[in-house]
């Protein structure tokens, strides 16, 4: 039983690892939607993110368009669409940002770490296509993954929280 289970296990990581090595960076799946993002705000990709969205492939792109503003496009890997958009903003005192938030970092943080205990390596603020306001902090946590969550500026709810599986660019 137990040498039945360990082949069971290391079969299904095997398969994981397959099925995820398709989107690796730079890869066919990763140009198409790199091209379908600089569609939507043109400019350079400065970061580009995979992470899982409700056991999703997705690739984040984050793109310095040639205005000089930053955006966070999120690409569907499987098929191509664009899913999201978002501004980010350099800080909380940014106007978009500032009118929309009722909480602070702190409280952010905080929020953030009560659902994902570990350290926080990397905070964004962003201005979603609705105009609301999001703290996005990324968290190394202490069970070995690295999770993505956003935190509404107005509300403290958190909106989104999706596993990183890998990075290229700036942090």
């Amino acid at each position: 039983m137990r040498i039945y289970l360990f082949f069971t296990i290391l079969l299904s990581v095997n398969v994981f690892a397959e099925d995820f090595a398709r989107f690796e960076y730079g890869g066919h799946f990763y140009q198409q939607c790199e091209k379908t993002a600089l569609q939507t705000r043109m400019g350079y990709v400065i970061k580009v993110e995979f992470k899982l969205e409700d056991d999703q492939p997705v690739y984040e792109f984050n793109i310095r368009a040639t205005d000089g503003r930053d955006w966070d496009i999120e690409c569907d890997a499987a098929t191509n669409q664009i899913i999201e958009i978002e501004e980010e903003v350099p800080s909380v005192a940014h106007p978009l940002f500032a009118k929309q938030k009722h909480i602070s970092e702190t409280q952010a943080r905080a929020i953030a770490l009560a659902a994902w205990p570990g350290d926080i390596i990397e905070i964004e603020y962003e201005i979603e296509v609705n105009g609301a306001a999001t703290y996005e902090f990324d968290i190394d946590t202490y069970q070995g993954k690295e999770m993505k969550i956003e935190v509404d500026a107005s509300s403290g709810n958190i909106s989104e929280h999706d596993e990183e599986l890998w990075q290229e660019g700036y942090e």
